[in-house]
């Protein structure tokens, strides 16, 4: 019954007499001033916010007052919240001025909320909040209407200063990093890289704190509107949220279905992490050694990839599970687990789908090891490190019965190896980094005694 006293967006209009508007924020700026015409020396203070009652229907709303007012209203709701405006002003759009940079709405009208005539507070009516939540994941745009990471690199400068729409996931989100301007003013930025079939990192940057903190509640690798420029210094393409930008969450459209299933493969593949980092060296060149607490500590103060030898312990090393867990098939293309048949993959948005179809098989293990300071889990040993680590191809491999399998896997396991590996920062790795072995064989005793010593002397 409560829901039927609210006016909906689509029949909001002037004449209307005090409207009751309930809805979901989909978007928010950060509060901003201005020199008061009326009172010099003074102050005024707003922010905008973008409210959505229904599938296509959706309004801009600006709220102008004194500086408690303002900072006190923006505080008290977030982007995701359900709403109730009370009494706001509705006034045609002016496509000329301020509404130029807000986002584009189907409503002919935006709404003003000002201190003295109008409200806006959360919205304590669960059956009206229970309709409205939904809608937070329903893009404003139509689901097909957007652009690929591709057509922006492909389009490159074409598209410098338009804003267009694109669907992505997320591959990582950096840290925020604080600035101060030349004339004194405070200011914030956050990079986070994206990623879809087409291109496996691409920026979006944010500088308005109310982005910035949604950006900072996703996940990443699960997956708006931004505006797309060149940037000189990388000399590249670059996306940038700004106020005309609604971010839809987890779109619930086809297309982000499909784009969240790509995403969760590759991301379980490892192909991610191994995209754009430091490029593989030559195990001869890697000289540098740590323990496992010591790889773990330098991974947390140093976001970038790096290289090292530890001597430990294979503690976990799976090689009496069943051959379809140790040897795996993948796409060529999008490294998509593929079918038993070989024959097709199974990804629709594989970019090589309309092409013949290529795979390739080899081993795909995770391996724990541990030394006396803790265990590095889950790191992969992958074709063909592993063929050359086991001593066998995956085809005699594959011939082995169970016990010579649970044989080879005892040779290793518990045995003191000397590993080359490279550390990768990784958000889906519960020790925020993940290890790729790039050479690994038992260590000979004299260089375990040498490095032992060499430990010893380092707590002297």
């Amino acid at each position: 019954m409560a829901a039927q006293t609210y006016v909906a967006i689509s029949e909001l209009h002037p004449n209307i007499s005090h409207p009751r508007v309930a809805g979901i924020i989909i978007g928010k700026t950060d509060v901003k001033s201005f020199p008061d015409r009326k009172n010099f020396g003074m102050d005024r203070f707003t922010f905008g916010f973008t409210v959505k009652d229904s599938p296509d229907f959706f309004i801009n709303v600006t709220a102008w007052g004194g500086d408690a007012y303002i900072n006190g209203l923006a505080s008290s709701f977030s982007t995701g919240d359900c709403v109730i405006i009370e009494n706001p002003l509705v006034a045609t759009k002016d496509l000329e001025k301020g509404d130029r940079f807000c986002p584009a709405t189907p409503s002919h009208y935006r709404l003003l909320v000002t201190e003295a005539h109008s409200q806006v507070c959360l919205c304590a009516d669960m059956d009206t909040t229970d309709r409205l939540l939904p809608l937070i994941h329903l893009p404003v745009k139509d689901s097909r209407d957007f652009y690929t990471l591709g057509d922006i690199v492909a389009n490159g400068q074409k598209l410098d200063g338009s804003v267009i729409n694109i669907l992505a996931a997320v591959k990582s989100i950096g840290d925020t990093k604080q600035f101060t301007t030349s004339d004194g003013r405070k200011g914030q930025r956050l990079e986070v890289r994206l990623f879809d079939d087409s291109v496996s990192s691409f920026p979006l940057v944010c500088w308005d704190r109310e982005a910035i903190q949604l950006m900072q509640t996703l996940i990443p690798r699960e997956t708006a509107d931004a505006k797309i420029s060149f940037d000189s210094f990388r000399s590249g393409m670059t996306a940038t949220v700004n106020s005309k930008s609604i971010i839809t969450v987890n779109p619930d459209t086809r297309e982000a279905s499909l784009l969240f299933s790509y995403a969760k493969e590759v991301s379980e593949s490892g192909a991610l992490d191994q995209d754009e980092m430091l490029e593989d060296v030559p195990v001869e060149s890697i000289t540098d050694v740590y323990t496992v607490s010591q790889l773990k500590q330098k991974a947390q103060e140093n976001p970038e990839a790096f290289f090292g030898i530890t001597y430990s312990f294979i503690s976990k090393l799976d090689l009496d599970s069943s051959v379809s867990k140790v040897i795996r098939t993948r796409c060529s293309r999008c490294k998509f687990l593929v079918t038993e048949d070989f024959s097709s993959c199974t990804n629709q948005l594989c970019p090589g789908k309309d092409q013949t179809f290529s795979a390739t098989t080899g081993f795909d293990l995770l391996v724990d090891f541990t030394d006396h300071t803790g265990t590095l889990h889950a790191c992969n040993l992958k074709s063909p490190v592993a063929e050359k680590t086991l001593g066998c191809t995956i085809e005699e491999f594959s011939s082995l019965t169970d016990d010579e399998r649970t044989a080879m896997k005892w040779k290793f396991l518990l045995e003191r190896c000397k590993i080359y590996v490279k550390i990768i920062p990784s958000t889906k790795m519960k020790s925020g980094i993940r290890g790729m072995i790039l050479d690994c064989s038992l260590a000979d005793a004299g260089e375990v005694k040498q490095h032992m010593s060499a430990l010893l002397q380092q707590r002297l």
